[in-house]
């Protein structure tokens, strides 16, 4: 093995579970772990090591998988070339072997590595799958398994690694209970937690990042029913029994949410806490004010509403929201919304200024949403983490951004937002979800930022 190959295999810390999923015999394993408890690397070395030993076929195929292609590259590609030693590779000649194109790796015994995104299952379909790994399981849609994984792992008696952190009481949480409850020997069921893995001040920092619903989801792989309130950690005589001062000397943070009816903005600031009650952070989010046009708004309207409120901030002010940026709104006839913003804040808010001293104005926009999910941990973290400590409070005026944390639930059986039975609620959730997941993810940022 080259240096860089053997840098790359450093040894692991004994881990009883994950030996026990290393040495099963069940074809099917599935692995609900916590948040970096190193199912992944695992899942990279038994994969590697699976595809550069003794074939049973001369055209076998070892595949990792993630629920999109982005995903999947991310976690997997670089390592992957990397475990593999130049001797494995097909005519050791690491140009040939390695095709950047395709995500695919040619081996000297005829095996190939895939790896490859679920968001277009097709891409893989077509040949038998000898060994697939897929990661973040829990996101993939529910029909990938059964109607495209499965049916590859036939031919071969394939197997598959099925690994991923919980989400919720859904199509992973019914493959978790049928490893659980399987006496064919097909299945088994591998599960860890964060802290057997991660050093203790690890854990703590994500206790006092994360609520602790989150917290029991990421870091201890805990399927948790995800029924009824989505903001759960919301209580009024908590988050909303204070008056917040607006404080002219710090950045103001706008968050959007593109719609018509209503047109909305959330407008809050980082302040440090000076009340008296000892469960709030000494730094926070003070939401001080939020905008509110029922019906037949658009981008242009609740702009000039900012501008009438806070035209005269001396501060930085900083624009959050949607990435799509509101196709169905006012792009549709001025460019997108992020565009009008754009044209509407910066003469105001932005350099240069005719008055000195005055600060300047960004909009801190993702190319891409974060996953629903993603966003509502990160708002139940900032409400109050698992060590107890609240990072948000709303000032009692904003009672429409009051009744979006109360009101705003799942659809009925699902994870998801229901959107239908109350079409006021969850925009301006929504549009502080985006600032707060943005600012104090509870996860990695998976996207990259588009400069206005």
């Amino acid at each position: 093995m080259t240096s860089a190959t053997l840098t790359r295999w450093y040894p692991l810390r004994p881990h009883a579970e994950q030996r026990r999923l290393w040495d099963s015999p069940c074809r099917f394993r599935v692995v609900p772990a916590g948040r970096r408890s190193g199912k992944s690397e695992l899942s990279k070395r038994y994969g590697v090591s699976r595809a550069i030993g003794p074939q049973l076929w001369s055209d076998a195929r070892y595949v990792f998988t993630a629920p999109t292609h982005q995903q999947a590259r991310r976690i997997f590609w670089n390592d992957v070339k990397r475990m593999i030693p130049k001797w494995a590779l097909a005519g050791q000649n690491p140009r040939t072997a390695i095709r950047e194109s395709d995500l695919s790796i040619r081996l000297h015994n005829g095996a190939e590595i895939l790896v490859s995104g679920l968001d277009v299952p097709e891409r893989i379909e077509g040949v038998a799958v000898d060994w697939i790994c897929i990661d973040e399981i829990g996101n993939c849609h529910a029909e990938v398994w059964g109607e495209h994984i499965r049916p590859m792992l036939s031919e071969r008696n394939g197997q598959a690694w099925l690994i991923g952190v919980p989400e919720g009481r859904n199509h992973y949480w019914l493959m978790s209970q049928k490893a659980q409850e399987d006496a064919s020997g097909l299945w088994s069921f591998h599960t860890w937690t964060s802290a057997t893995v991660l050093p203790p001040e690890e854990i703590e920092i994500a206790r006092a990042e994360l609520d602790l619903r989150t917290f029991r989801q990421e870091y201890e792989a805990s399927f948790l029913d995800a029924t009824g309130r989505v903001y759960y950690g919301f209580r009024r005589e908590l988050h909303a029994a204070e008056r917040l001062a607006y404080d002219p000397t710090l950045p103001l943070v706008l968050c959007f949410d593109f719609n018509v009816a209503p047109g909305v903005c959330v407008i809050c600031q980082e302040q440090q806490y000076k009340g008296s009650n000892p469960a709030v952070a000494s730094t926070f989010t003070a939401v001080i004010n939020e905008i509110w046009i029922p019906s037949d708004s658009n981008t242009q309207r609740v702009c000039r509403e900012i501008i009438e409120r806070y035209g005269n901030h001396a501060s930085d002010v900083i624009a959050y929201g949607d990435a799509t940026g509101g196709a169905k709104g006012t792009a549709k006839v001025d460019g997108s919304d992020w565009d009008i913003v754009e044209k509407m804040l910066r003469p105001v808010f932005g350099q240069p200024r005719t008055r000195p001293g005055r600060g300047d104005f960004e909009c801190r926009v993702p190319n891409s949403n974060p996953r629903e999910r993603v966003r509502i941990n990160a708002a139940n973290s900032r409400l109050q983490s698992a060590d107890g400590k609240v990072h948000l409070l709303i000032d009692p005026r904003c009672v429409h951004t009051i009744q979006d944390f109360e009101g705003v639930t799942y659809r009925q059986g699902t994870s998801e937002i229901d959107k239908k039975s109350s079409p006021m609620l969850t925009h301006l959730t929504d549009a502080l979800g985006y600032y707060v997941n943005y600012e104090f993810p509870t996860t990695e940022h998976p996207f990259e930022v588009v400069q206005f």
